[in-house]
């Protein structure tokens, strides 16, 4: 349904989202400011304790500094109600008082058109029931009670039987008066060849109703009983009430239930469905024969963020979710995504639940696996990487896939975690394991060797922020030589974070063992790490022109060191991480509260930083670029200024 110009605008400009959103959560009057519409309280979506949902109800926006939703009053009821556009603007609509707008002459004979139409269905769901009671139907139920379906899971999903008789719906249709143009639009019957009569659609198969999210039936699946059938499964035609690229089986009941807080699961038919539903759990569907679609995971995401992609344990079934996962890619939002539930082999949910129960099926739901960790393995899984062009194919289709991904800021998270499992596979220590293994040997070898200087280099191990690795080595040097500070910081270093395999050896080393003192410490790491782990570092130029590494046990100047170097850390990370969420958040709605958090980041790093620049009047930099204390070459030139020259002769 189109809406009139200026509708939508109507309508935001009556639902104040302050108002609408109030019915959700309970503001914070400390916070907020309810005469200039500022309003603050913990976030609907998230679990948390903190006032970090903020309205704008002035500009009519909401923004999460905690899960980072965002919207305007439409998405805010879509989102806390699970509904679709369309089912938000009325309940919009209801509350500001304002009447949905009448629909053209032309739409409403269509919308006529679909309602008799699936008054139709209703009635071929009321015969295939019935028939599945009757004599004809004994094998049908013979076989659905083998599959473990019993009469309350048989009346929940409405499963009936068509007999195998080319013109029993038809007739029966026929006798309710229905026309045969009705029943062929239903897509209940077939026009025979050559202009021949018309027959049924289904004949001699299981039964079953497939709604639509409000619970009408717009079409049925069914499967066949016979061995030789032509097609196990058949669904119906594309007709004015289905269309089954944009309909997802048991979407009406799923969506109730993932709106409550289960998890939203995707099997590949209607018995896996049906077995998930019986076994607990409700939010289940099923695409309808095809490959899962675009608009079909659109849909997905307006029921939960992360659906899990439950797929059958076999060839088939990875390759299903290798399409996905390609369709998937482009589409990816912050906080929406797939996990793939891959079952063992030969299995699918239905023989899962029946052989191991619940919680057979939960624990697969539990260990599913990330897109990215499945987009992974598919590169990788079960190939050889033993020459640079290999590895060069690797690299190519690696880029190809996160070049896919539209949103910038995705796809810098896809780099990274794939850029560390690259280190993973290519890491030495792990060729030198593997070395000797699989056949004709190991399936890769270093192709070269780094030199020892280059291997240790901080600037190697810290990669893309290496100034963050001169900075750790600061700290751990302070607390080498004046271990008795380290009290004062301990909660902060247990939560430093050490890419670096050597540093992170050293800091628990620190943590462990700084009660001992300066000796025993040092004792420690010589014993553990080897006579020369102290020497780089404290070697290290930057290291060795710290004060509080030139003055060991000069308790304030470690402390003041510790305080400044912690503080620089915190101060790049937070920035780094604001500039990234707002390269998101300007691609969506962006407003000054995204400019507000940048500005303050920022003020907060020059802050940290500032020292740098004070450094200036304590240290200066000499021919070489090395710096030396201003003090220490005063005392020099007044030195050589002493120093008197005499001339030739005298």
């Amino acid at each position: 349904m189109s809406l009139p110009p200026g509708f939508l605008d109507e309508l935001r400009s009556r639902a104040s989202l302050a108002d609408v959103a109030g019915r959700k959560v309970i503001w914070d009057r400390r916070k907020s400011n309810q005469a200039r519409g500022d309003m603050w309280a913990p976030c609907p979506f998230h679990q948390e304790k903190t006032a970090s949902f903020h309205v704008d109800d002035r500009k009519g926006f909401y923004y999460c500094f905690g899960c980072h939703a965002k919207g305007d009053v439409i998405t805010f009821v879509r989102e806390t109600e699970n509904v679709d556009f369309m089912e938000a603007v009325r309940i919009l609509a209801a509350q500001a008082g304002m009447e949905m707008p009448d629909r053209d002459p032309q739409a409403q004979a269509k919308a006529d058109r679909r309602t008799r139409l699936a008054e139709v269905m209703e009635d071929a769901v009321r015969h295939f029931r019935m028939q599945l009671s009757t004599a004809a139907g004994a094998a049908a139920r013979d076989y659905l009670a083998g599959r473990g379906l019993d009469d309350p899971t048989l009346d929940r999903f409405e499963i009936g039987f068509a007999p195998d008789a080319w013109r029993g719906l038809l007739d029966h249709l026929r006798g309710k008066g229905i026309d045969d143009d009705t029943i062929l639009a239903a897509g209940l019957a077939r026009t025979g060849r050559n202009g021949g009569p018309p027959y049924d659609t289904f004949r001699g198969r299981v039964m079953f109703p497939i709604r639509d999210a409000r619970g009408r039936c717009i079409a049925f699946g069914g499967r066949a009983m016979a061995p030789e059938a032509d097609a196990k499964y058949l669904n119906s035609p594309d007709t004015d009430l289905f269309d089954k690229s944009r309909t997802l089986y048991n979407h009406g009941p799923a969506r109730q239930a993932a709106g409550k807080g289960q998890t939203l699961i995707v099997a590949e038919g209607y018995m896996d469905v049906i077995a998930l539903a019986a076994a607990g759990f409700d939010a289940a569907v099923a695409p309808l024969g095809t490959a899962v679609t675009e608009h079909q995971l659109q849909l997905l995401w307006r029921m939960a963020d992360e659906p899990v992609i439950a797929l059958d344990g076999d060839t088939a079934g990875l390759r299903a979710a290798h399409r996905v996962i390609d369709l998937a890619l482009p589409l990816l939002e912050a906080g929406k995504s797939l996990r793939f539930a891959l079952m063992p082999p030969g299995k699918d949910p239905d023989d899962l639940i029946r052989e191991g129960g619940p919680a057979a099926m939960q624990g697969q739901i539990d260990a599913a696996l990330p897109m990215v960790q499945l987009l992974w393995r598919r590169e990788t899984e079960g190939r050889a990487f033993d020459s640079p062009e290999r590895r060069a194919a690797l690299d190519k289709a690696l880029r190809e896939h996160l070049g896919r991904i539209r949103d910038a800021s995705i796809r810098a998270h896809y780099g990274q975690v794939i850029k560390e499992l690259r280190w993973q596979l290519f890491n030495p220590r792990r060729a030198a394991r593997q070395e000797g293994t699989g056949k004709g040997g190991a399936r890769w070898r270093p192709v070269g060797v780094a030199r020892p200087t280059t291997k240790s280099s901080l600037l190697v191990a810290a990669g893309d922020r290496a100034h963050d690795g001169l900075r750790r080595a600061v700290i751990l040097a302070t607390l080498v030589m004046t271990p008795d500070v380290t009290e004062e910081f301990e909660t902060a270093l247990e939560g430093l974070d050490c890419p670096d395999p050597e540093q992170a050896r050293l800091r628990d080393l620190i943590l462990r063992h700084w009660p001992e003192g300066a000796e025993g410490l040092r004792g420690r790491i010589v014993r553990q790490m080897g006579e020369d782990a102290l020497e780089k570092l404290l070697s290290l130029p930057h290291v060795a022109i710290t004060p509080a590494v030139r003055h060991p046990g000069d308790m304030e100047t470690a402390r003041l060191t510790m305080a400044e170097e912690l503080a620089k850390l915190t101060a790049e990370r937070g920035l780094a991480a604001e500039v990234s969420e707002a390269a998101e958040d300007l691609s969506g709605l962006a407003d000054e509260a995204v400019t507000w958090r940048l500005g303050q980041a920022a003020e907060a790093r020059n802050r940290a930083l500032r020292s740098e620049t004070q450094d200036g009047t304590e240290y200066d930099t000499g021919d070489n670029g090395a710096r030396i204390r201003r003090d220490e070459r005063e005392e020099f030139d007044a030195l050589l200024d002493s120093i008197t020259f005499s001339k030739p002769g005298r």
